[in-house]
């Protein structure tokens, strides 16, 4: 605050001064010519009037100037360079001025050039100590400005009950407070009387912005994602989504980034700015989801029959829904079996995806051998040219005349579906452990992260 006030209170110094200054270094000088008569004047005439205009300006009394056919020579003494061009300046305005010749002596002493410099500090001092009272009246205009905005931005309840979420409350109290500085501070200006600096104020700040606009470019659009999210509400905390190929468990979303949890545990922070522009599935807004398996069975075999006896066996599972019912059709025909792909929907509130899949293809599996068909390996044809023959000949012949190995013990053989297995393993009730996590998480830090979830606005 304090800062700003000094900033106000130097401008409003600056702007009371710059007209004096300009105006004892000539740089706002008419540039029109000085008529000295209707008629070109003589050459007599115009040394009269150069000298005359000399003679009446203090940095200038020194100079001689001498007239000839129009052209002027300047000579005698000046205290600078300053001095000399302001002179040459000066005459070639003269009507009737053809040439300025310049044999002006610089003496750059110490007074001459120390004096004017002085004067002209002691006359911006006493001109600044005679307006200290309307730069008080300025500085008064911007604190009474800036504290009123200032106010009202602190009304936070007021913009919490206007905007939908914390994080864009906060930011329309911020641009209260930043609209009220700036008004104050062209309102302290006019007060001044500085209101030219107010173009350059403005022309420097767009420019200012403009570079700093391309720097933190990122920036910039991850937080106009942030916004745009929280207006959004593209998904709720905890739901299972999809961004982008990354999955996992909604956690929070906050003014910088959205927070998953993966499958694994794993804490997963994604730009505001990608999520934005992201692909999102979520399996969480929708509890019915559909999972599907293939099988594959002899083609001497009844493929529609091998439909139905799976069909029967996954329509028996509780957790199976029966609405949408199970399907399943020929996905293909291959060289050797016929792959049979099998459909089935379940409750995902109540019901693990990945353990109702896995029964569903054993129910499956089961019955289908039962019922006799087989389920075929991939048969491989191989062709040999006559050395390989001879070889494969050589070989077996050997193998013949060779005494016999000992017969190794009988080898166990796979063992079959089971009847009966470990309850565990038919359990298909979610697992909680990743939703606990989250949970506790939400509970650690959601309040010191700022969640733009909010679960009384509706989702996209």
């Amino acid at each position: 605050m304090i800062r700003k006030l000094l900033i106000i209170f130097c401008l409003g110094w600056m702007a009371s001064t710059l007209p004096s200054l300009a105006q004892d270094g000539g740089d706002d000088q008419p540039s029109g010519q000085i008529e000295s008569g209707a008629a070109a004047p003589s050459d007599s005439d115009l040394e009269t009037r150069i000298e005359g205009i000399f003679a009446e300006i203090d940095a200038l009394s020194l100079i001689d100037a001498n007239v000839s056919q129009g052209v002027v020579t300047l000579g005698g003494e000046v205290a600078n360079e300053a001095a000399a061009e302001r002179a040459m300046r000066l005459a070639m305005r003269l009507n009737g001025v053809v040439s300025v010749e310049d044999e002006m002596n610089r003496t750059l002493d110490v007074r001459s050039n120390v004096t004017p410099a002085i004067q002209q500090l002691r006359a911006d001092l006493n001109q600044w100590i005679r307006g200290l009272p309307l730069y008080g009246v300025a500085l008064v205009v911007f604190v009474l400005i800036y504290m009123i905005g200032h106010m009202i931005g602190g009304l936070q309840g007021v913009w919490r009950r206007l905007a939908p979420n914390v994080f864009l409350a906060d930011l329309f109290s911020q641009l209260v407070r930043i609209m009220a500085f700036i008004v104050a501070v062209i309102a302290a200006l006019n007060v001044v009387g500085a209101t030219a600096l107010i173009g350059t104020i403005l022309g420097g700040a767009g420019v200012i912005g403009l570079a700093v606009g391309f720097a933190v470019k990122d920036t910039i659009e991850n937080y106009i994602a942030s916004i745009m999210l929280s207006i959004r509400q593209p998904f709720r905390a905890k739901d299972h989504v999809v961004i982008n190929d990354r999955a996992g468990i909604v956690v929070r979303l906050n003014s910088r980034a959205t927070i998953l949890m993966t499958l694994d545990g794993n804490h997963l922070r994604i730009p505001n700015a990608e999520v934005f522009k992201a692909t999102i599935l979520n399996y969480t807004r929708n509890p019915e989801r559909r999972f599907d398996f293939e099988l594959g069975v002899d083609s001497a075999d009844d493929p529609v029959a091998a439909m139905q006896a799976g069909l029967d066996a996954i329509r028996q599972l509780e957790f199976i829904l029966a609405d949408p019912a199970p399907s399943a059709l020929i996905k293909t025909v291959g060289d050797s079996n016929i792959v049979l792909t099998f459909y089935g929907w379940v409750d995902q509130s109540n019901t693990d995806f990945a353990k109702a899949r896995s029964l569903a293809i054993r129910a499956a599996m089961r019955v289908i051998e039962e019922k006799g068909f087989t389920m075929p390996e991939p048969i491989y044809r191989l062709r040999f040219d006559g050395q390989i023959d001879k070889a494969l000949v050589a070989a077996n012949a050997a193998r013949s005349a060779a005494p016999a190995p000992q017969q190794p013990g009988t080898a166990p053989t796979p063992a079959r579906l089971a009847d009966a297995v470990d309850d565990d393993m038919l359990d298909v009730t979610p697992a909680k452990h990743i939703e606990e996590k989250v949970s506790e998480e939400r509970e650690l830090s959601g309040d010191t992260e700022g969640d733009l979830l909010d679960e009384h606005r509706p989702v996209e």
